[in-house]
């Protein structure tokens, strides 16, 4: 009797732990098929989303490109916003397979708190870098004059200018600077005037000065017609009349133009028994009777 009691309450018991199971069973295989089906939608989302974020880069890259953005700075905002993107899409794809995103996004956001408070320079070189590249103040090419040194623009990188000076040194200057700083483009403009200034003695005449002077710059094609030179007296120096002569030339003549007239104007002169005077002082000595 007791022996069939004990049957009895094994057999009610194995009934329960099926019947137990039976019901883990159901609820768990509800749960994986309910993530099956969301992960299967989240994938699909994921890939549209994905579709979606190249459609967008690849009609900035065509819009940037009809707008002549600079090749550098393309390829880096494309890199930046493709990436950005895709953060986005992999967001919503764990957000949907029930992943929590909150600490995920303020975890992002203190870590780029951080990484910017520790590359404050680098961030404002990498600013004026977009700057510059964005409103284009200078191209590779162009000869400048910032922050004390001039050469001309070999490459405009994300964080720093190089410029290569007259004498054959490499000069790196960083874009925070040259985005905040002044500057001047030697290179942007067609044409250029050229500034001389050329003294003669106070015993010479000035009007045969500016004869010899207009004799010689009509003898040179670079200069342009327009706008019209000047040669007039511009000052009156303690042992000198000094005239100022300024006249336009295209801005690749700048250089040798100066350098030519500067030589050509003094072997004019000595020709026409013109003077180019010198600093002097004239010492008159009283004698004192006694």
């Amino acid at each position: 009797m007791q022996k069939q009691e004990e049957g009895n309450v094994a057999e009610k018991a194995d009934k329960i732990d099926v019947s137990t199971l039976a019901q883990y069973i159901d609820k768990y295989s509800e749960m994986l098929i309910d993530f099956a089906i969301s992960f299967v939608i989240a994938l699909i989302v994921l890939r549209i989303t994905l579709w979606v974020a190249n459609a967008i880069v690849r009609f900035l890259d065509r819009a940037m490109e009809r707008r002549e953005v600079e090749v550098t700075l393309k390829k880096f905002l494309l890199d930046i916003i493709s990436a950005v993107l895709k953060v986005i899409c992999i967001i919503i794809f764990a957000s949907m397979v029930g992943i929590e995103t909150t600490s995920l996004i303020a975890l992002l956001g203190a870590a780029g708190l951080a990484v910017g408070l520790a590359l404050q320079g680098s961030l404002a070189n990498f600013a004026g870098g977009i700057l510059i590249l964005m409103y284009r103040p200078f191209r590779a090419g162009d000869f400048i004059d910032a922050q004390g040194q001039s050469g001309t623009v070999e490459e405009i990188q994300i964080f720093n200018t190089v410029l290569k000076t007259p004498d054959n040194k490499r000069v790196f200057i960083p874009n925070g600077l040259l985005s905040n700083g002044s500057l001047v483009n030697y290179s942007s403009e067609d044409t250029r005037r050229v500034d001389f200034v050329v003294s003669i003695s106070y015993d010479d005449s000035i009007s045969e000065a500016k004869k010899v002077i207009n004799d010689l710059l009509d003898k040179d094609d670079r200069l342009l017609a327009e706008p019209d030179r000047m040669v007039v007296v511009g000052a009156h120096g303690a042992s000198s009349v000094d005239l100022f002569v300024r006249v336009w030339v295209n801005s690749g003549d700048y250089w040798d133009v100066y350098f030519e007239f500067m030589e050509n104007i003094k072997q004019a002169f000595d020709d026409n028994g013109l003077s180019i005077p010198y600093p002097q002082q004239d010492v008159h000595i009283h004698q004192v009777a006694k």
